[in-house]
């Protein structure tokens, strides 16, 4: 072949090859950030609510959506300008209470949408893990949808909400759906038990891949009341986390019930004074009443996140520290979990690898003090099943094999 056919060959290649689209910098439009609520509620992007149960997450949701149903005002005094549709999907609450707050809290409920099922399908529940492709495409036959609220916004994730990389794979959908309506999406959710003390973002439950795909965090939380309030704990909503606008300030609230209809009450947000400061600051002052239960609290959540990692079998300790804290789970915490479900520490060629014990089997350290005995048993029982002689660690299926039954690496197990 001649270096001209050579050439020409090389650039027919190249040419079917698939290639890299490029954006150079001067040709992308630069647009503002649209606001539902200025500075607190961006449209077409996802806003998390989160805080502790009892502060009134739900409702403060609403009084927002009733604001947008009817344009009015925002809790800082500024108008609604862009009223609109508002959409509704809690895995808590039935249409029937949600709707009492929304009439206390003054709806057009003729632009209030309830999300109810799935037509033409068995098993017509709306899942938002799974249809938010199907929603988009009925949200979008709306006159004017604003508003998307997500209750909790945890049941969007159909795996492991405690995995980053799962979280933002199943929060795409929504973001994607805010994005292409230009429609705000409110996703509520808790704070993590035992959490006390730490930034409010990283209370949020769950992956911290929720806060970060989320492009406000706004928190609400109950504090210690100030001087001369007679010692009655104040609720506040404050921004956590912003990259588009201030990410401090708020406002304090009251929530009180009303009667919508006879013998039926609904509960309202009355907002009172604007705040300044951080979330950090304020929540600093919460009430620690709590603070043993949320410990224990803290230690069970940390047991079922420690089951889960180890259910299909022995994992690397470095691995499930790594999970553990993008879960907001304490090194400490997870270290006690782990203590708790008598899980074993294996030592294998590439580092420390810890298994869950098979029920019923005897352990190392029984409280008899026969530890030789023990381990002597399991490990000729280790070899019977996986043909190593005993005391082998060998690969990491053997480690499966002696994790099942419960054979304690020597010490020295640095995690």
């Amino acid at each position: 072949m001649s270096a001209a056919a050579h050439d020409l060959d090389r650039l027919r290649l190249a040419a079917a090859a698939p290639s890299v689209r490029l954006i150079r910098g001067d040709a992308v439009p630069l647009e503002p950030v649209r606001w539902l609520w200025p500075g607190f509620l961006p449209s077409g992007m996802l806003t998390i609510l989160g805080g502790a149960p009892g502060c009134g997450k739900t409702t403060i949701a609403l009084s927002l959506a009733a604001t947008v149903t009817r344009g009015t005002s925002w809790p800082d005094g500024s108008r609604c300008a862009q009223a609109g549709d508002v959409l509704i999907w809690s895995g808590e609450d039935g249409p029937a209470v949600l709707a009492a707050r929304l009439v206390a809290a003054g709806a057009d409920m003729t632009r209030v949408h309830f999300i109810d099922g799935v037509s033409d399908r068995d098993g017509d529940a709306f899942d938002p893990g799974r249809d938010m492709d199907l929603l988009e495409t009925t949200a979008d036959k709306l006159q004017a949808p604003r508003l998307l609220i997500l209750d909790p916004i945890v049941s969007a994730v159909a795996g492991d909400s405690h995995k980053g990389a799962e979280v933002r794979r199943a929060l795409q959908p929504v973001v994607t759906l805010g994005q292409r309506l230009g429609c705000a999406v409110l996703g509520i959710t808790h704070f993590s038990k035992g959490t006390n003390g730490r930034d409010p973002v990283e209370r949020v439950t769950g992956s911290i891949a929720f806060a970060a795909l989320a492009r406000l965090v706004l928190v609400a939380a109950k504090v210690k009341a100030e001087p001369g309030d007679e010692g009655e704990a104040r609720r506040v909503l404050m921004r956590a986390k912003s990259n588009i606008s201030p990410d401090d300030g708020g406002f304090a609230y009251a929530l009180q019930q009303v009667e919508v209809a006879p013998a039926v009450e609904g509960q309202r947000v009355q907002w009172l004074e604007a705040l300044q400061g951080t979330a950090r600051e304020l929540l600093a002052d919460a009430d620690s009443t709590a603070a043993d239960t949320d410990e224990a609290s803290a230690l069970d959540d940390a047991m079922q996140f420690l089951r889960s990692e180890l259910s299909d079998g022995p994992k690397p300790a470095k691995a499930i520290l790594r999970e553990a804290r993008d879960a907001g789970h304490s090194e400490r915490t997870i270290k006690r979990a782990k203590a708790e479900l008598q899980a074993d520490s294996l030592k294998e060629k590439a580092g420390w690898v810890w298994a869950l014990p098979i029920k019923g089997a005897k352990r190392a350290n029984s409280a008899n003090g026969s530890n030789g005995q023990a381990h002597g048993t399991l490990a000729e029982s280790a070899k019977s099943a996986s043909g190593s002689p005993p005391g082998s660690l060998g690969t990491l299926g053997t480690l499966g094999t002696l994790g099942t039954l419960g054979i304690v690496a020597d010490e020295g197990e640095v995690f």
